[in-house]
C-alpha cells in the first residue's frame, strides 16, 4: 500500500468518523473534476503560446511534447482531490447547514 498517494482505509476510517462516506465521495468527485479543469485550462494556455511552423507541420513540435511530458508527470485529478480531503482541505457542507432563501 505504500505505492498508492493516499491510503483507502485510512480515507475510509477518516470519512466515516466526519460522517457520510457517500458524501465525501461526491465532493472528492466534483473537486477532481475542477483541477481537471484547470490543468485542461493551463495546458491549453501553454500550447496555445508554441508556435507551430507550418513548414514542419507534419512531424512532431518538440515545444508541444516537451509540455505535454510536463503535465503527464502530474498526479491524477482523483489522488490530488483525495488528497485534500485527507489533509483537510475539502470541508463538507449540508444542505441543511445553507441559510433558508428568502423572497
Amino acid at each position: 500500500m505504500s505505492t498508492y498517494i493516499v491510503n483507502p482505509v485510512k480515507v475510509r476510517a477518516d470519512e466515516s468518523a466526519k460522517g457520510s462516506i457517500y458524501k465525501s465521495i461526491v465532493a472528492m468527485g466534483l473537486r477532481s473534476r475542477q483541477i481537471n479543469d484547470q490543468i485542461k485550462t493551463q495546458i491549453s494556455e501553454r500550447l496555445a503560446d508554441v508556435i507551430v511552423d507550418t513548414d514542419e507541420a507534419e512531424g512532431p513540435n518538440a515545444d508541444q511534447i516537451a509540455i505535454s511530458k510536463e503535465f503527464d508527470l502530474l498526479p491524477k485529478p482523483t489522488f490530488m482531490a483525495m488528497k485534500e480531503m485527507t489533509s483537510g482541505q475539502i470541508h463538507l457542507r449540508n444542505n441543511s447547514d445553507a441559510p433558508a432563501a428568502t423572497e
